[in-house]
């Protein structure tokens, strides 16, 4: 058997793992071998072995290495726990504390079987530790002649567009059980999903023409990027039957719905999508199978970093998270002694009940879409998928971020528990992204919310109770709370992710278009509150420390809901045209 085919095998077998780490020979020098790492040696031959052209001899000998193999229990690692005094702060989005600056638990290298969720409480053991899957990007084949002239909008659209594969699982004409029907074929020529590589995907614009299937459609579309529905096996049917099933199941509210949801996930896929300038992703050796997403780059992306199924349980949790939402807040329920607040102990409420409600959903026999993951894979895929949406829970926002800094210098995306932590970084600036977005597309959301807390106001109002703080539509302080909302939310854990470099930066651009995009809006409502206080607006106020883009701020009308293109107004509207 010659190198080259022997070559070829291998990068077969390593294409088609779902359950393999990067192949890096370097990293093995003086590394402990571990259980998860035979049993991923066993599972790559056993991949191999299923090549029909390999020699006879050759297969003989991988056999015989098999059998060598014996799996070794995982060694137990204990927690070191070092707690402090938490200092408390309102939540402006829904009037409960939130806990900051407290000491949490350090987490050493540990498996998942002693972990806990994000409410302190038992979840499901995911053993025995599964290894983690490849997740490769295929390498697009080099163009003969570079477009100098290629804008970075024209150049991100193409990463999105090239990575589709002839022959999928997916390629017919589906009708879920109620009856809604899915052409694949439509789907992967829809131009509005070709801008799912952007930052700034018209949302609402798809939300008009596909009202009741928006999030199904993007969901879809994401699977097929990724590759998911190859890897996975997935039927087409059950995941569309689960996906609209969901997407029924959120409420005709003005936020907190099925909009919000495929938002959402397109947010945790641009983030993970797109190359990152963090050292901890960067591979340190050459002989990496692991490339970036387009030749053009030279860093890695998230997603080339978390394995294959930690990436579907990230996508799904995006599309679950708020599943039957009621459009109030935790505070709400508890104080009204909601029969959800009763049933999770006031903690983690909604997120407790978005993640329950939908689980049982997938869990129907024709929703089961991940029927194909074998028990190891299930009961790893149903922890993360729990963890993640229990993430969104403000009340863990500083915890999640103050244990991510904390482990900076550690980080090792080897290791579960940090890859775990990442991916709730992810879903968290996904959920609370709209200050990051262009300002058409933010005030289109802000618009939303503030609709949303009303309604809650009113009801506080209808049961005698206090109106919660920015909930009164008779005393609307708009600019107010999206000023204390970016500062004391947004801004942290936005500035946390940059400064580590886990935020995408467009091609020709020094800074991520998030943190453009968030000190532009941060600056105009800082500009509205100063003009409702009757003093004049300082053209070089800064946003946390920052400066201010271009120098100035252009005027524009306070609401642009009914803008023919909900994008504009964005500082990044120069560069890209340039």
């Amino acid at each position: 058997m010659s190198d080259g085919h022997m070559q070829r095998t291998f990068h077969e077998a390593m294409r088609q793992r779902r359950t393999s780490l990067p192949a890096n020979s370097l990293s093995l020098n003086g590394a402990k071998v571990t259980g998860s790492s035979l049993s991923e040696a066993k599972g790559l031959i056993a991949d191999m072995l299923m090549n029909k052209e390999l020699p006879g001899n050759v297969a003989s000998c991988l056999r015989a290495v098999t059998m060598l193999l014996e799996q070794r229990p995982l060694p137990l690692n204990g927690l070191l726990n070092d707690f402090g005094l938490p200092s408390v702060v309102e939540n402006p989005y829904g009037g409960e504390s939130m806990v900051v600056g407290a000491s949490k638990p350090r987490i050493s290298n540990i498996t998942f079987s002693t972990v806990t969720s994000a409410t302190g409480l038992p979840t499901v053991p995911a053993e025995p530790n599964k290894a983690r899957s490849s997740s490769y990007w295929k390498t697009e084949a080099s163009p003969s002649n570079n477009n100098e002239h290629e804008t970075p909008v024209d150049l991100l659209r193409k990463i999105s567009v090239s990575r589709k594969e002839s022959g999928t699982h997916v390629d017919t004409v589906v009708t879920t059980i109620d009856g809604q029907r899915y052409d694949t074929r439509e789907l992967d020529t829809d131009p509005d999903l070709a801008e799912t590589a952007v930052w700034s995907f018209p949302i609402f614009q798809m939300s008009r023409k596909h009202p009741q299937t928006i999030l199904s459609r993007l969901t879809y579309n994401i699977f097929q990027q990724a590759e998911l529905f190859r890897i996975f096996k997935v039927s087409p049917i059950k995941f569309f039957n689960f996906f609209h099933a969901l997407e029924k199941g959120y409420w005709e509210i003005p936020y907190h719905n099925r909009i919000h949801a495929a938002d959402v996930l397109h947010g945790c896929y641009y983030l993970s999508a797109h190359p990152v300038r963090s050292t901890f992703l960067t591979p340190k050796t050459p002989d990496s199978v692991l490339t970036p997403p387009h030749p053009h780059h030279q860093h890695s992306s998230i997603m080339s970093q978390l394995s294959t199924l930690e990436l579907m349980a990230l996508f799904t949790a995006a599309a679950m998270h708020d599943y039957d939402h009621p459009g109030r807040t935790n505070a709400f329920l508890v104080q009204v002694e909601d029969k959800k607040a009763i049933l999770y102990n006031d903690r983690s409420v909604l997120e407790n009940h978005h993640a329950a409600e939908s689980w049982k959903l997938l869990n129907k026999p024709e929703n089961h879409f991940i029927e194909n993951l074998d028990p190891a894979e299930m009961k790893r895929f149903r922890y993360l998928v729990l963890e993640y949406i229990l993430a969104t829970d403000l009340k863990q926002h500083f915890e999640i971020i103050m244990t991510f800094t904390e482990r900076l210098t550690e980080i090792d995306v080897q290791v579960e528990t940090d890859r775990l932590l990442i991916g709730k970084l992810l879903i968290k600036m996904a959920d609370i992204n709209s200050p990051t977005k262009p300002y058409g597309l933010h005030r289109q959301w802000t618009d939303r919310i503030c609709e949303e807390f009303y309604e809650q106001g009113d009801d506080e109002r209808r049961r005698g109770l206090p109106i919660t703080p920015y909930m009164d539509r008779g005393d609307a302080q708009v600019a107010k709370l999206q000023d204390s909302f970016i500062a004391h939310v947004v801004s942290p854990l936005a500035t946390a992710m940059n400064e580590c470099g886990l935020l995408p930066i467009l091609p020709g651009l020094d800074t991520s278009e998030l943190i453009i995009n968030m000190e532009h809006n941060h600056r105009k409502w800082k500009e509205q509150i100063e003009l409702e206080n009757g003093g004049s607006y300082e053209a070089q106020i800064t946003c946390n420390g920052g400066t201010a883009v271009n120098g100035v701020i252009e005027e524009e009308s306070a609401s642009t809901s009914d803008s023919p293109d909900p994008r504009r107004d964005s500082p990044l509207d120069s560069d890209l045209s340039q």
